[in-house]
């Protein structure tokens, strides 16, 4: 499926993922809470309040730009790539498993971004994806430290 995009439509995209990530995050945060998992759960927060500022500032760039109302099955993925598989929503889920899971989650947005940035005709759409792609590339990194710091189950 060809990620060539204008920049409405790119926008659209990058603010549904982004909004996602973040109830994906809290929905796991939310579970592990309930299972007393506080760690995990703390982990999840950090999640979502990351995914939120992103959110945020691609809203912030769409000002005064119209945004076309994009339904789910027109969206051009199967999954958002921010939100992962259901292996998270096991309630043994433990801090470093937490952050590879939230790990391969920036991945997979830095490797839609990036091919949004690859396949984009339009200028405005290329430096922005791979804006975006660098900023997801932070993200993996600051995750990969963070699971250099935590121990291994």
């Amino acid at each position: 499926m060809s990620l060539d995009m204008k920049l409405p439509e790119f926008l659209a995209h990058a603010i549904a993922l982004e909004h996602e990530a973040a109830e994906r995050y809290l929905e796991l945060a939310d579970m592990m809470e309930s299972y007393r998992n506080d760690e995990v759960a703390s982990t999840f927060r950090d999640m979502v309040r990351y995914s939120r500022l992103h959110h945020d500032s691609i809203v912030e760039r769409a000002k005064g730009i119209a945004l076309p109302t994009i339904r789910s099955w027109q969206y051009r993925w199967r999954n958002p790539p921010e939100v992962g598989g259901e292996e998270a929503f096991d309630p043994k889920l433990d801090t470093y498993e937490a952050l590879r899971y939230a790990r391969e989650n920036e991945l997979r947005a830095k490797e839609f971004y990036a091919q949004v940035g690859a396949e984009a005709g339009d200028a405005e759409v290329r430096s922005l994806a791979e804006e975006f792609a660098a900023e997801e590339a932070e993200h993996v990194q600051a995750l990969d430290d963070w699971l250099a710091r935590t121990p291994r189950p």
